[in-house]
């Protein structure tokens, strides 16, 4: 099952993964982050609807996405 990690210091909260996600499993956390930014995350019972096409870390301009197949 792929699995999508996030660095939370690194995300500065522009939405281009959430956009990009074609499941739409990625949301914008409740709480911030360091820089103050609400962080993307994918919530742990969604992640396994994750097909692993990496269109979110591909659109990330701070590379704060891994996607692990």
């Amino acid at each position: 099952m792929p699995r999508v990690t996030f660095s939370e210091d690194i995300c500065k909260g522009c939405g281009l993964c959430i956009d990009a996600c074609p499941r739409h499993i990625i949301q914008f956390s409740d709480g911030l982050n360091v820089k103050g930014y609400h962080a993307a995350t994918v919530l742990e019972e969604n992640m396994k609807e994750c097909t692993g096409c990496t269109f979110c870390a591909i659109m990330c301009p701070d590379v704060a996405i891994a996607v692990n197949k």
